[in-house]
């Protein structure tokens, strides 16, 4: 077909390919419960089925989507495999692939309200549905001091959350920066993007207290009540405390009524984690796990986790707009308009780190309108369900052990052989392709991961893993 309009794609060619394109992920979809869950290509292997130059010439789409299933998909771990159980669950879905694709095709610049107004107002619209279908406290909705907004990760929203903790405590740092006064604290479980905020903000890595947890890797408040005191008497500044509703090495949940009631007390603005875990609220039965979220300042989840709507989208409330405003708002005369002079509405630029943002709402839209909540529910309680059953095989086995409580859909469990047959396990299980689960220590111990969670993950999935892991087992160890 000849090219009109110089180089670019024609509406029909676009059509065209686009239909190929669409053809081809559904049929992905259909056969990647077959493929070697983690890739086996070796380092440099991908690069090297490149050319070393760009091409000069224009080349056909469909050389290009050849490409694509001859050189990238080896190169391909499939996260979307009903047999994934690594890490988390990334758990997309054909309507939030049609959103994103819908957001791609719009290619809107949501920094200001001005620049798309519907990028703005779905979005805090859907942070308001979120709020009622999790059971979120009402301080988080927009029509109150507080509201919502979507970072790109929960690593975005803890930074976020720290600067407007830190200038909320010092009034001056975003001027003058930090003096080395300011302490951060979170549990020696917490993810490592908090350290990596404390480096980033310029509280520094040397004033974050990592605060002992129990039995069950939940953070004991004793404890940081006693750090907060000892860190007040040496006239250091406490400015933030994170607490996690589902660490990630075993998904324990740290104690949210009393650890808020410190920072209440102590005037300390309190986020609260629940990247993942937090997507098992949408079910009235699970939302013991943030009981006591009511004193936070700051709460995020990632719906790209466990709720069906693909990377990135993190939601992110806080309780007082303005405090977060404060911290990360300037404004140039080149961003100056009128709906923003007049405060009639929100200029999520204000909200995050980066100027630019995609319009990342109409995905988590569509996957909400296309499921509902009953869809929801229903999914995260078999998912729930497939883990608590999964948790019993381990119970029950004479080999086997869990090494946490497992309060969702995640298992933490280990061979009483030890670490080495531990070892052994792990790798002989991701080298035969049938699954890939992951790793961590606890209590020194290597311990096992299955997390469930994935799209189309069904009850033969999981059965077919525990009789893999088990036979595996047997091979090894001849017991």
């Amino acid at each position: 077909m000849a090219r009109q309009a110089g180089f670019h794609m024609t509406p029909e060619e676009f059509r065209r390919h686009g239909r190929e394109l669409i053809d081809w992920l559904a049929r992905y979809e259909e056969r990647v419960e077959s493929l070697p869950v983690l890739s086996r290509v070796r380092p440099g292997d991908v690069a090297a089925a490149l050319p070393d130059l760009a091409p000069e010439a224009p080349e056909p789409f469909e050389t290009v989507l050849r490409d694509v299933e001859q050189v990238i998909l080896p190169g391909i771990t499939h996260w979307q495999s009903p047999n994934f159980f690594a890490f988390f669950p990334a758990n997309a879905s054909g309507p939030s692939i049609l959103g994103e694709l819908l957001s791609a095709g719009l290619g809107v610049q949501g920094m200001l309200w001005v620049t798309s107004p519907a990028c703005t107002e779905l979005e805090t619209r859907v942070l308001d549905w979120l709020v009622g279908l999790l059971g979120l406290p009402d301080r988080f909705h927009s029509s109150s001091a507080g509201a919502g907004v979507i970072q790109d990760s929960a690593s975005s929203a803890a930074l976020c959350a720290l600067l407007a903790g830190r200038e909320r405590a010092a009034r001056t740092t975003n001027t003058t920066g930090c003096d080395g006064k300011l302490v951060a604290y979170a549990s020696s479980e917490a993810h490592s993007s908090i350290e990596k905020a404390v480096r980033i903000s310029g509280v520094g890595s040397d004033n974050l207290r990592r605060i002992e947890v129990d039995e069950q890797k939940r953070m004991r408040p004793d404890a940081l009540e006693a750090a907060l005191h000892e860190d007040r008497a040496a006239g250091r500044v406490p400015c933030f405390v994170c607490a996690t509703v589902g660490t990630t090495s075993s998904q324990a949940l740290d104690p949210l009524e009393p650890i808020g009631k410190i920072c209440a007390e102590h005037g300390v603005w309190l986020h609260v984690d629940a990247a993942m875990a937090g997507s098992a609220a949408i079910c009235p039965e699970f939302r013991y796990i943030q009981a006591g979220l009511e004193r936070a300042d700051s709460y995020c989840f990632n719906p790209h986790k466990w709720l069906f709507t693909n990377f990135d989208c993190d939601c992110f409330w806080v309780a007082d707009r303005h405090a977060l405003i404060d911290a990360l708002s300037i404004l140039p005369d080149y961003l100056r308009n009128r709906e923003s002079d007049s405060g009639a509405v929100t200029d999520y630029r204000d909200w995050q780190v980066p100027l630019g943002r995609r319009f990342r709402s109409l995905k988590l839209w569509f996957v909400i309108r296309h499921y509902g909540a009953e869809g929801l529910r229903h999914h995260i309680r078999e998912h729930i369900r497939l883990a608590q059953q999964f948790a019993t095989w381990v119970r029950e086995h004479e080999c086997f052990e869990l090494a946490a409580p497992v309060p969702l859909n995640l298992v933490c469990f280990r061979h009483v052989g030890g670490d080495a047959v531990n070892q052994a396990l792990l790798d002989r299980l991701n080298a035969s392709g049938e699954m890939y689960i992951t790793q961590t220590r606890l209590d020194g111990r290597l311990t096992l991961r299955f997390s469930i969670g994935q799209t189309h993950t069904e009850a033969r999935h999981v059965a077919r893993a525990w009789e893999c892991i088990v036979e595996t087992a047997e091979r090894s160890t001849g017991s």
